[in-house]
């Protein structure tokens, strides 16, 4: 069976850092606060200059040097992500002229912080059919230009960033070994971005994220513990089987909250929102290269990733590194 194997991994974080104490000089917070509900310290800004695809050609170039792979090989070039440069042409098809990768189809793929999982699934099912055998995959979002800096509940947690992986055709035991997605349309109004879009062109009531925190929430805990069963058994593993869980790095309460249910040791689950908030599709991707860096990787590694996001979605991967 052909299967998509990740062979290199890249990410890229604005230089910019907003403390939390940077965002108690602005809105009414503190360090304590913010820690104590999400978990997050720190966040990367990008500049008014700097456009989603300028943070995932970084985060792509590292991934094809990683793989030891040229752009001018790839076939399909998938860019998860929120917050295009503009509606079109898409980013992806920026990130392949930026890279010169004249010879790969490119396209954008929208499920918010779900994204590189959506995007993870799609892209090891063109792999598996065996229509292209090697894809780069990124994630990447610049959210923190669509916040409403005097809203507390959105303006702390969320960062930008880029993170990516190139997918190669093998047939060996490795690779995405199992896929599960799930849409809840009905609850798509607890986490929203109402102008911009053809309802609102205009704008006129804000292009800025709306959540409901208690919702999301609410369906973020339920939905990340039944992602991992239902992955789980479409895998025919077992929780005892995975060697690493990398979550969507959204909230510590969330994280906390599922993998003491599960009962899932504390080394056996990655965290890295500390550093970055919430950097939406980016989220799994970075922490992905920073767990396979710190060496917490290695070949034959059973992983999951898992996570959740607008609309409302949810998606997990099971991956044979």
């Amino acid at each position: 069976m052909t299967r998509a194997k990740i062979s290199g991994v890249g990410s890229y974080v604005p230089p910019k850092i907003v403390t939390n104490d940077d965002l108690s000089k602005t809105v009414e917070t503190s360090d304590q606060w913010i820690r104590e509900r999400t978990g997050i310290t720190e966040r990367r800004v990008s500049d008014e200059n700097t456009a989603t695809s300028d943070l995932a050609l970084i985060a792509a170039q590292k991934a094809l040097a990683s793989a030891k792979v040229a752009a001018e090989e790839i076939e399909l070039i998938l860019v998860c992500t929120c917050s295009p440069d503009s509606l079109f042409p898409s980013t992806a098809c920026i990130l392949q002229d930026k890279l010169g990768a004249g010879s790969a189809a490119a396209f954008d793929l929208s499920a918010a912080c779900s994204g590189f999982n959506y995007g993870l699934a799609t892209a090891s099912s063109f792999i598996e059919s065996g229509k292209y055998k090697k894809i780069l995959l990124v994630g990447a979002d610049t959210l923190t230009k669509y916040l409403d800096w005097t809203d507390r509940g959105t303006c702390i947690l969320f960062g930008d960033g880029a993170g990516a992986v190139v997918l190669e055709a093998t047939t060996e035991n490795q690779g995405v070994l199992a896929s599960w997605l799930k849409a809840e349309g009905s609850l798509g109004k607890y986490l929203t971005m109402p102008g911009g879009g053809s309802r609102d062109p205009e704008e006129k009531n804000g292009r800025f994220i709306r959540m409901d925190g208690k919702e999301v929430f609410k369906f973020a805990v339920r939905i990340l513990e039944t992602s991992i069963y239902e992955v789980l058994k479409i895998g025919a593993l077992n929780l005892s089987d995975i060697d690493l869980f990398i979550p969507h790095q959204a909230n510590i309460r969330i994280i906390d909250h599922v993998t003491k249910k599960l009962g899932l040791p504390k080394e056996k689950v990655y965290v890295n929102l500390q550093k970055y908030g919430n950097t939406s599709a980016a989220s799994i991707p970075i922490a992905l290269d920073e767990a396979f860096a710190e060496g917490k990787i290695q070949p034959g590694n059973l992983l999951i990733l898992s996570g959740f996001g607008a609309g409302l979605t949810s998606c997990a991967n099971i991956i044979r590194w």
